[in-house]
């Protein structure tokens, strides 16, 4: 069985993911609860509002999605080979932006032409 986890970045931390090919995990890193289409869901959500705050101010919020053997724990780092999708703003978003505005998805392919 495999575990989803979502980790909450900013464009500049996933260029930095994209260049050493991994990601550290975080204390912000949300593990899904189930992998129902609601929990998995909240979970998205959960990292995207981890993610505004990383950005403390406009910007677009990120998060990865990777799948795991078993849960992580902080201090871990997720290679790049493990992520199997990114949902990203498609655009940058002002700091009152509604914070229940769905992120765009896309492929792993697709992260270097997101920077």
């Amino acid at each position: 069985m495999t575990t989803r986890v979502y980790l909450p970045l900013t464009i500049a931390l996933l260029a930095e993911l994209h260049a050493s090919g991994e990601t550290p995990v975080t204390d912000e890193t949300v593990v899904a609860e189930d992998d129902s289409e609601d929990g998995e869901y909240a979970a998205l959500m959960t990292a995207a509002d981890a993610s505004t705050e990383l950005l403390a101010g406009p910007g677009r919020r990120v998060v990865v999605v990777a799948e795991l053997e078993k849960e992580p724990e902080t201090g871990w780092t997720i290679p790049l080979r493990r992520i199997v999708a990114v949902h990203a703003d498609p655009q940058d978003r002002p700091v009152d932006a509604d914070p229940d505005e769905d992120l765009a998805w896309y492929g792993v392919q697709e992260i270097p032409h997101l920077f």
